[in-house]
């Protein structure tokens, strides 16, 4: 499975059959670049500015926006799951979906822009997931402390962090080392892009920060 990160929360995942972008955003209105990507599938976990972006991403390809549910698509098998973004059932901010998937025998996590810890029936759904990927940059999304929380309840092999403040970014968010100084397992830099098989994660328990 081959993963690129585009800076803020949108990644990009492929295999030999399929393509997916996940909350692709247009940089200049964050303040950084924009995504440079080709993708079949594109997915949005919070319908804002920030994620639904779909315009930027080439080629032909189906977007997904906060959909909840089991899908397939071109034989690509994916999950919506129900969660809000902020802790007041979505009052404030709205809905929001963590989509679940595999590549190549990997499960991945994409929880967008998760501002409260979800409900026991979604948790189920994610315990011992492969890959997590989960907001650290705390304005929009749940605190560092809830962020711990959430992780240790579900128990991922690799926690991969999204939404932080880096170099240009104009939204109010706290910076990646708010989240790792604290980290009790391993922080591994793996650079803006990784090629990885299950085998590479089998004794694994940490963290992967991308760079972009």
């Amino acid at each position: 499975m081959f993963i690129r990160w585009h800076g803020y929360s949108c990644f990009e995942f492929a295999d030999d059959r399929n393509s997916v972008v996940v909350d692709p955003h247009d940089g200049k209105s964050i303040g950084i670049f924009p995504p440079k990507v080709s993708s079949k599938l594109a997915l949005c976990t919070h319908n804002t500015f920030d994620r639904n972006a779909f315009r930027v991403i080439t080629g032909k390809h189906k977007d997904f926006v906060c959909e909840r549910g089991d899908f397939e698509e071109n034989g690509f098998k994916f999950t919506g799951l129900p969660s809000f973004s902020d802790d007041r059932m979505g009052e404030l901010r709205g809905a929001n979906t963590i989509y679940r998937f595999s590549m190549d025998g990997m499960s991945i996590a994409m929880c967008g822009c998760l501002g409260d810890i979800p409900l026991d029936r979604v948790m189920e759904r994610l315990k011992g997931v492969d890959l997590l990927f989960v907001p650290v940059g705390e304005h929009w999304t749940l605190p560092i402390e809830k962020v711990r929380e959430f992780i240790d309840k579900i128990g991922p092999k690799v926690v991969v962090p999204t939404d932080y403040k880096v170099g240009g970014i104009t939204l109010p968010l706290s910076p990646l080392n708010t989240f790792t100084d604290g980290c009790r397992n391993e922080v591994v830099h793996v650079g803006n892009a990784i090629d990885l098989e299950s085998d590479d994660i089998t004794d694994f328990i940490g963290v992967w920060v991308f760079d972009r």
